[in-house]
């Protein structure tokens, strides 16, 4: 017998969000995790906002929302909040009941500045880390590094001459004509994202408007336990990596796994006085290699060029995954606080495998 197909559906539900949701689903797994952190947060949270007046959105939600932004790749607010007004099981992530209204979406746009101020990400970041601590799940003996370029919310079209902010023509906000013209980053800037820099990382490959992000992973299981944003430049990569081993928790004295671009006398000195022992992967083209056989003839030099494989991997999620292959951000700072929180939400990620592997 065929079954009817009504038009109208039923006016009342008896089932509530948390019953939509199985109870082997990922995301309950990954919300226990961030209610952990939140709960860490509730003292940040309370000297952020006035004890008086009109209450907001709770920032725990807003959070959650993110959280749930990067997990399914929404890749814009505006879109997020779609979903949220739709599908239960974002709404039970978040908090909201089934009849709940959703936020407009300027809520983000205006809670943004004070989550900047409060350095929210990094805090919510430390927060997850100690999770992981706790589940014994991070090495302190043992990391890598790795760069790459974060494309910038910015056009070849807005990097003009510093002194000619209307470009070649004098048209406001005119592409104009830069063929032939040699841009630099000290004679011209981006009216779009001033804090972004045209820099390409390798011979033969396209210059763009660009941030360098950082990531330093451990090779135990691949966490990322730190990380940071910077303008793009020649020796930023190695100046990031030294002051990022330097920050973690760690062993007095510990092995960093690195690529090519680290193959330098400096750094490789640097790192040695600062109780690192630098597992760089050798640059013999054209030069001689700043590391010798006093690194390169033990086992742990060939294990840390299999792990690196793992500083490797978080790049692919972020990008991938993540929404970081191109910033909707602008300024070091924003870009950097999203950079900061995604790296949690990775974590947090990879964390649920390694502790249902465990289980």
């Amino acid at each position: 017998m065929r079954g009817d197909d009504p038009k109208a559906g039923a006016l009342w539900s008896y089932l509530s969000p948390e019953a939509r949701v199985p109870q082997d689903h990922p995301l309950r797994a990954v919300r226990t995790m961030v209610e952990r952190a939140l709960v860490e947060l509730d003292p940040v949270f309370r000297k952020m906002y006035s004890p008086i007046g009109r209450p907001s959105i709770p920032p725990e939600q807003l959070l959650r929302a993110l959280v749930l932004q990067l997990l399914y790749s929404v890749r814009s607010e505006r879109l997020l909040m779609e979903h949220l007004d739709a599908d239960l099981r974002f709404r039970w992530f978040v908090g909201l009941n089934a009849d709940d209204p959703v936020w407009d979406v300027t809520v983000f746009t205006k809670n943004r500045e004070r989550l900047l101020k409060g350095d929210v990400a990094a805090r919510f970041f430390a927060a997850v880390l100690r999770q992981a601590r706790e589940a014994d799940l991070l090495s302190d003996e043992h990391f890598s590094v790795d760069g790459t370029l974060i494309e910038a919310w910015a056009s070849q079209a807005s990097f003009k001459p510093k002194d000619e902010p209307h470009g070649k023509g004098g048209a406001p906000g005119g592409a104009g004509d830069f063929r032939g013209q040699r841009r630099r980053n000290d004679t011209h800037q981006s009216t779009t994202d001033p804090d972004a820099r045209l820099y390409r990382k390798g011979g033969g490959q396209e210059a763009r408007l660009c941030y360098l992000g950082h990531v330093l992973s451990e090779n135990r299981h691949g966490l990322a336990v730190g990380g940071t944003i910077t303008r793009a430049g020649g020796t930023a990569e190695r100046e990031a990596a030294l002051a990022l081993i330097k920050q973690v928790p760690r062993a007095a004295h510990v092995t960093l796994g690195c690529d090519k671009a680290y193959d330098t006398a400096d750094f490789v000195a640097d790192a040695r006085a600062a109780g690192v022992t630098p597992h760089v992967s050798q640059n013999t083209t054209n030069r001689r290699s700043a590391i010798d056989g006093r690194t390169t003839r033990h086992r742990g030099y060939e294990v840390s060029a299999f792990k690196r494989r793992l500083a490797e991997g978080v790049w692919g999620w972020l990008k991938t995954v993540g929404l970081l292959r191109k910033t909707r951000h602008r300024g070091t700072k924003r870009v950097g606080w999203v950079f900061t929180f995604t790296l949690a939400v990775y974590d947090l990620v990879r964390m649920r495998t390694l502790l249902a592997v465990r289980a």
